[in-house]
């Protein structure tokens, strides 16, 4: 959630971009082994290791339906909000022009904080490690609640209008 928060504050303040919707849960092994795996992590399992014990790859996403989504739109090119290096990867190897990587940085907890560092460490995700402490520091100031998908929402509205 804190993820898809921060791409669509993104998308709102630049006026422009979207959100792909992938049905890939748990990285493409599905949502009843994702749960598998979530028990294997409550034994102490790091998301790595849990996906492995169930017989799976680390990842097994593919992103050829959102590259099909973009050539669809008439997207162009892209520059992709991630912190998964395989991402950039694989949208390329599909055709997609990924013009720069934006990373994705979000207010950790204890559990996050462990979740990433993983990813950073055994998948080579592009965590900042000056990230990974981010919850040693005073938690900011709450925001004023805003409705993220409206705002995210009106550079559409408007081309519309057009």
């Amino acid at each position: 959630r804190e993820q898809l928060d921060f791409a669509l504050k993104k998308i709102s303040a630049e006026g422009l971009g979207m959100v792909l919707y992938l049905r890939q849960e748990g990285r493409g092994i599905g949502l009843g082994n994702k749960i598998r795996a979530y028990a294997l992590q409550a034994k102490g399992a790091d998301t790595v290791d849990a996906n492995r014990l169930l017989g799976f790859g680390d990842d097994l996403r593919r992103y050829h339906v959102a590259s099909a989504m973009l050539r669809d739109l008439g997207v162009r090119s892209v520059a992709l909000m991630t912190n998964n290096p395989s991402k950039v990867k694989l949208l390329r190897a599909d055709g997609v022009l990924v013009t720069s990587r934006v990373p994705v940085r979000v207010q950790l907890n204890e559990l996050s904080r462990a979740y990433l560092d993983t990813k950073r460490a055994r998948m080579g995700h592009l965590v900042d490690v000056a990230d990974l402490a981010l919850d040693a520091e005073a938690p900011p100031a709450p925001e004023e609640p805003t409705d993220h998908v409206a705002d995210a929402l009106a550079p559409v509205r408007e081309l519309r209008r057009d």
